[in-house]
């Protein structure tokens, strides 16, 4: 069904058939861009650019920008409206007679509007207010706004009708990016935080390196996949859940340490912690244990976090979360004897899911030891843990591809970081003994044909690569949006996702309603 458009969309378009028969383009080629917003306020010296009634002619400062009007100020035959470029807001004047005759009049006045993005070629001054402001000499519109933005309004430093709905800053992102400059800053912060992990590991010798988004088996990881299918192969294919097989395989061809930043794809529910497609970083390193990957996950994540907000402790909500090592490292079941009373070492399967009912869990047929240990460190010991703490020491059900602890019989070398009470980091002493995992692989397919969807699959070319043998190793893997979450204060994941996944939008409210579009919101 054709969408029916406002009276401000027809009223742009009319503009549109005006510039047009007036021999304007409305969406010119090009435009030459020699400063920007940020530069120009940094840069502008009252000494050497400002002209002064008693002093020496003032040094010119040309520019020529390009961006988006946010407000306009007509008086008369002069005006000011606000530029935004990439970098923020600047003021431009606009006087009659500095145009080509009859533009300003009939063109900026009737056909220009709030949210078209125009070119600016003038000079640098400072106004009588003490506002530094572009006076424009050339003035050339570069892409007519065909739907009104919806704009934030300022008043005496006031923030009126601003744009707060969720739903509508996650699906029209592009929206929300303009009338938001901050949310701009917060995926710069992203950006910055992922360039910051790449150097640090490449400093070290590490290898970048890329492994198949498609694949004929998924695994690495207890998770149901997305499915696919590969027309010319005849085949379905897997949206990996996790790199950890293919990364391990370049271990037994010889590389002593690769590590790979790349989406993961896992088929499961919403939430604000929760996105199917989301951003992981995983590391594996020779002749390494999970001992040495705690202190080079404490090093890294307390430079990345200095790197990218300038300090080691951050806000995030209520909470100052410091990432200043040391951290501390409980063991798993000690964690849980402490918030619960129980001591669930050693306990049969029947015994650990008494101990759940008792604890006001619900379980099921399908669930394992493993994940019944899981849901009651779930519920009563992660969201105590606020500041980095090292989890240490998991039961073995709940860790298939993890080595055996070396001390303590029925756990594994394995360790979590718990941050805000969600787990960011997961790394192991990697499992490369072949007929061990084997042995593992074989358990999850009973757990898989017990009921469990998120059981592994026994993936056979990657027991055929460690019979050729894979050194002492270990992994990590660390959630990146997760982390981009605590160092740009940001309550949800999908304010750190550019395009979240969202359900399908909604018919457009009718005529006579208030406008805004809204959805259920996942849980």
């Amino acid at each position: 069904m054709k969408r029916v458009l406002t009276e401000q969309e027809l009223e742009r378009r009319r503009a549109r058939q005006q510039l047009e028969a007036m021999g304007i383009n409305p969406y010119p080629y090009r435009w030459e861009v020699t400063a920007h917003a940020a530069e120009i306020l940094q840069n502008f010296d009252d000494e050497r650019h400002q002209p002064r009634e008693d002093g020496p002619a003032p040094e010119p400062y040309e520019v020529s920008i390009a961006g988006r009007i946010m407000t306009r100020r007509i008086m008369g035959k002069a005006a000011f409206f606000d530029l935004q470029d990439e970098t923020g807001r600047i003021q431009v004047y606009v006087r009659r007679q500095d145009l080509p005759e009859g533009f300003y009049d009939q063109v900026f006045k009737k056909l220009l509007d709030i949210g078209d993005i125009v070119g600016v070629e003038g000079f640098v001054f400072r106004t009588r207010m003490g506002e530094i402001t572009v006076h424009a000499r050339r003035l050339e519109l570069l892409a007519k706004a065909l739907r009104p933005l919806p704009v934030v309004k300022e008043q005496d430093g006031k923030v009126y009708n601003e744009v707060t709905d969720k739903e509508f800053r996650y699906r029209q992102r592009y929206a929300d990016l303009i009338i938001n400059p901050e949310v701009r800053e917060v995926f710069r912060k992203r950006a910055r935080m992922i360039t910051t992990i790449r150097r640090f590991l490449d400093e070290r010798g590490y290898l970048e390196v890329e492994t198949p988004i498609l694949q004929p088996m998924y695994g690495g990881a207890s998770a149901r996949p997305f499915i696919t299918y590969h027309n010319a192969l005849d085949m379905q294919l897997y949206l990996r859940i996790a790199d950890e097989l293919y990364l391990k395989r370049l271990i037994v061809g010889g590389y002593e340490g690769v590590y790979e930043i790349g989406k993961d794809f896992r088929n499961e529910g919403l939430s604000r912690f929760h996105n199917p497609e989301f951003t992981m970083l995983e590391l594996y390193v020779a002749y390494k244990d999970y001992y040495w990957m705690m202190d080079f996950v404490e090093e890294l994540l307390e430079h990345v976090a200095t790197e990218v907000t300038g300090s080691p402790e951050v806000q995030w909500g209520e909470h100052t979360i410091s990432f200043r090592r040391p951290w501390p490292r409980i063991p798993m079941f000690e964690a849980i004897k402490e918030r619960t009373g129980y001591d669930l070492y050693g306990k049969s399967r029947d015994e650990l899911a008494e101990i759940a009912r008792k604890l006001g869990l619900e379980i099921d047929d399908t669930m394992g030891s493993g994940k019944i240990i899981d849901e009651i460190f779930g519920e009563f010991v992660e969201p105590h843990l606020i500041q980095p703490t090292f989890i240490i020491d998991y039961p073995i059900e709940l860790s298939p591809l993890a080595k055996r602890h070396r001390e303590k019989p029925g756990l594994v070398e394995r360790f979590e970081v718990i941050v805000g009470g969600k787990e960011l980091c997961n790394a192991f002493s990697e499992l490369n003994d072949p007929d061990d995992q084997r042995a593992r692989f074989e358990e999850q397919a009973r757990l898989r044909a017990a009921g469990d969807e998120e059981a592994m699959q026994i993936d056979e070319d990657f027991l055929r690569a460690l019979e050729y043998g894979m050194p002492p190793t270990a992994g990590l893997g660390i959630g990146i949006d997760r982390l981009a979450m605590i160092l740009t204060n940001q309550p949800s994941i999908r304010d750190v996702i550019l395009f979240p996944l969202l359900r399908p939008e909604q018919p457009a409210v009718p005529a006579g309603s208030d406008g805004a579009e809204k959805e259920a919101s996942e849980s």
